[in-house]
């Protein structure tokens, strides 16, 4: 009876209601995982979920640079980047993203803005090594944008590595830097940078540690957090031959993931949960209330009435999903560094070593290797990261 009486006055909203509470999510098939980064990638980026794609272009971007296999690195930051620089466009995810009745782990993924902001720092130390210093340049500031507020000007980037960046790709291209330099210098809280004067012909860019988690929480999940991942090394000792240079980190990622522009960010999906509480709320009442009425034959009809209401709101509360999304490029560092030397052309035996808290060489994570040093003017860039020889106690 109960139900008849909803289909006969409330028509039409019961039906559209009662489809979304009752719709079920969509399967997405994920395809089958191997444990190797780079296959595990190329497999999701081809045949894995369109709105996971740009979440797997940065993680096997990342891989492929750490395997030194740079030009494929490049490309799949260039598709990314294509579609974080469109900022969704027409994308149908999207939009259906910011309704109250889808959950945001649906929309097309491009990161939160410390991880578009390293998408654009990498894709600039393949162009550095490339010798393109200018694209270098236009993407340091990039990443030091997408870390700013550019509409309400609230806060700006504090990135202390791209305003550096920025300055040193400026003084390599005869020009000045020096306010970028000012700009990094005035950040830093970590380490204070090197002069342009004293850089020399080989770069070195490096990172440690492990990235930022995400979580969500609150009462219905709105409230997307983040958790420090930690780091074992908190110093960096890189030598050759009788040469020496100590680096400290310049950025931390778990810092820059929940802070912009140094002020605390909680992100909370706050009009999806306030909907979903005020409309269980009002059900809850409603269905009550209703329901008492309904039990006296004078009140009978007005109370079957109020009890569809409630039913109806109940239903809204249901279909709303306010959940935070939690996907994270998770194979990002903690720190970030770097530093150069002066070396002649040639072939030289580098070695890398990372430091704990104590000072103590942690010799899991020691790399060695060989470097060929440009004959011409055109600088040496070296990427170096913890995890190009991973720690089995990791």
């Amino acid at each position: 009876m109960f139900i008849r009486f909803l289909r006969v006055h409330c028509g039409p909203v019961f039906l559209v209601v009662l489809c979304v509470a009752c719709a079920t999510t969509d399967f997405r098939p994920q395809p089958v995982r191997t444990g190797d980064l780079v296959r595990d990638g190329w497999a999701a980026i081809t045949n894995g979920p369109v709105e996971d794609r740009v979440l797997w272009q940065y993680r096997t971007g990342l891989e492929l640079i750490r395997r030194e296999q740079f030009g494929s690195a490049a490309g799949l930051f260039d598709d990314a980047l294509d579609l974080v620089g469109g900022r969704y466009g027409t994308d149908r995810s999207a939009k259906k993203s910011r309704g109250y009745f889808s959950d945001e782990s649906t929309k097309t993924y491009i990161g939160e803005p410390y991880e578009r902001s390293m998408a654009y720092y990498f894709r600039g130390l393949i162009y550095w090594q490339q010798g393109e210093i200018d694209n270098a340049r236009a993407c340091f500031r990039s990443a030091q944008i997408e870390d700013s507020d550019a509409e309400g000007q609230e806060y700006a980037g504090d990135y202390v590595l791209m305003d550096y960046l920025d300055g040193l790709a400026s003084h390599r291209l005869n020009g000045s830097g020096w306010d970028a330099y000012q700009r990094a210098t005035n950040s830093a809280t970590l380490v204070i940078p090197e002069r342009f004067e004293g850089v020399g012909n080989v770069l070195f860019f490096v990172d440690y540690g492990n990235a930022p988690e995400k979580y969500a929480a609150g009462e219905y999940r709105e409230k997307l957090k983040f958790r420090d991942g930690g780091s074992r090394a908190i110093e960096v000792i890189i030598r050759s031959g009788e040469r020496a240079i100590h680096l400290g980190a310049m950025d931390d990622l778990s810092y820059q993931a929940s802070t912009r522009g140094g002020r605390v960010m909680d992100h909370i999906l706050a009009n999806q949960a306030v909907f979903k509480r005020t409309t269980e709320t009002l059900g809850d009442a409603a269905l009550v209330s209703g329901l008492i009425l309904a039990q006296n034959r004078k009140t009978q009809e007005a109370g079957l009435g109020i009890a569809a209401v409630g039913l109806v709101s109940k239903m809204f509360s249901a279909a709303t999903t306010p959940r935070a999304d939690t996907r994270a490029w998770d194979n990002l560092p903690k720190f970030l560094t770097f530093g150069s030397m002066r070396l002649p052309p040639g072939r030289h035996d580098i070695k890398v070593e990372f430091l704990n808290d104590r000072r103590e060489v942690i010799e899991t994570l020691s790399q060695t290797f060989q470097i060929d040093v440009n004959a011409a003017s055109a600088d040496t860039v070296i990427i170096v990261s913890q995890f190009n020889k991973k720690d089995p106690t990791l």
